[in-house]
């Protein structure tokens, strides 16, 4: 049985909705103690996913306590009250089921993917993580590890891997999208038990929470067991906090150069942009699509392709709530000054900047967006966490059924404007991450 539903949920989590874009309907309310439900019917598979969404993330943060945020994500696994270490992963695993959670800037989320005949199980499990969880020392002791492998893993010992900390520490001077979300090591080790537990008790509240269920559901049960579980859980006291930093507009480009354990340079160029949801957003969005998403886009013809002066150049948006980035990066070909490299990233966004893109290019846009509406909305782990997301950061979860539009309502003549004016070179972060051997002595 557990592996018939371990196949299920593979198949599930791989679909493809061709042509899926009927309305996904939902229900949503509001519990007395502030916690957001949402909940979608889909009797296509048996099987639900249970998620909650927690309005924290690292920009929640105190300057000298960073990493509280991604902390938790791994401490929220260590037990309750009521759930013994190391038990949490059990009781979905035996189940048939699989769990995960991941923290960003603006919020940590947590979610299961079981047998629909197993949704209690979901709710009991995530009451007790915003209810009873253990914030003590002995678990504090043991993430506290886990989190500075996870860093020399992933950051300090991994080629490249500092690009993105070392990228933000430059763009945001004021705003705390300046600091990394796995934060200061120094800062967690300093950092003693009441200080962890007054971050639990800030903003692991229910008031600041969203809690999205999508699959094989009744409504009628879920809402009864919601109540059972959830209804109770008091209210966290006092305003949630919320960063308000403005950060000033930049002036004049900033550049530096990064010395790392790597042997083939690369290019990393950055520019704010305004934040996710906002009309120049989606503009933004697709002009990284037509730089550098697939065969056919203008990085990858020019400079890979045609010039081969770089073995990989990409541009991506990372979507934010108060800023946004739009990130540009390139790992030179062997043998190629990193110089030539950015001269030639820097004429493809000027042709952006001078000339209208292609009715070919445009309809292409169109229907990668398209494409990437659909996928991500195709199996009910991705529409559990939209939902939560449309509700959390724009107060409008229908726009799971309309943010498509926001898309195709972009215009040639918006994609130029946003190219022109987020674009610019003397506002701007470029690095040049060089082999250590050729740092000066």
């Amino acid at each position: 049985m557990k592996f018939i539903f371990g196949l299920i949920f593979t198949l599930s989590m791989s679909f493809t909705a061709i042509g899926q874009l009927n309305n996904i309907d939902f229900v949503e309310y509001d519990l007395d103690n502030g916690l957001h439900v949402i909940l979608h019917n889909d009797a296509s598979t048996p099987i639900v996913a249970v998620s909650v969404m927690y309005h924290v993330g690292s920009k929640n943060e105190k300057p000298d306590k960073t990493g509280f945020a991604h902390f938790f994500e791994h401490l929220l696994f260590e037990g309750t009250e009521n759930i013994k270490r190391g038990e949490y992963d059990t009781y979905v695993e035996e189940a048939g089921g699989t769990l995960n959670a991941n923290t960003s800037n603006d919020r940590t989320y947590y979610y299961e993917v079981l047998p629909s005949n197993q949704l209690e199980l979901g709710l009991w499990l995530e009451s007790e993580r915003m209810l009873h969880a253990k914030v003590e020392n002995v678990g504090i002791e043991t993430q506290r590890e886990v989190v500075k492998e996870e860093r020399r893993l992933r950051v300090d010992n991994q080629p490249y891997g500092t690009i993105l900390q070392e990228t933000m520490v430059r763009l945001f001077k004021k705003h705390p999208y300046n600091w990394p979300v796995i934060g200061s090591m120094d800062h967690l080790d300093a950092a003693v038990e009441n200080d962890y537990k007054q971050f639990y008790n800030d903003f692991y509240v229910p008031n600041n929470a969203v809690l999205s269920i999508a699959g094989d559901i009744d409504i009628d049960d879920a809402r009864n067991w919601i109540k059972k579980y959830f209804g109770s859980i008091p209210k966290g006291e006092g305003v949630v906090y919320r960063p308000n930093v403005v950060e000033p507009d930049m002036t004049a480009e900033i550049r530096d150069t990064i010395y790392d354990n790597i042997q083939l340079p690369a290019i990393i160029q950055a520019y704010r942009i305004p934040g996710q949801g906002s009309d120049e957003f989606y503009a933004c969005e697709m002009l990284s699509t037509l730089l550098s998403r697939g065969g056919s886009s203008r990085f990858q013809k020019s400079i890979v392709e045609e010039q081969q002066k770089a073995l990989q150049v990409g541009s991506f948006p990372l979507g934010l709530e108060d800023y946004s980035v739009s990130l540009a990066f390139a790992f030179c070909n062997m043998g190629i000054d990193p110089s030539e490299v950015e001269a030639a990233m820097d004429h493809e966004v000027n042709r952006v900047k001078t000339e209208l893109i292609t009715d070919d290019e445009f309809q292409k846009l169109k229907n990668q967006m398209e494409n990437d509406f659909v996928s991500s909305n195709s199996r009910v782990a991705g529409i559990a966490e939209s939902l939560a997301n449309y509700h959390m950061y724009f107060g409008d979860a229908n726009l799971i059924n309309t943010e498509l539009d926001k898309y195709l309502a972009v215009t040639k003549e918006d994609i130029m404007k946003a190219a022109k004016k987020y674009l610019d070179p003397n506002k701007r972060v470029v690095l040049y991450y060089l082999p250590k051997q050729n740092a000066q002595p």
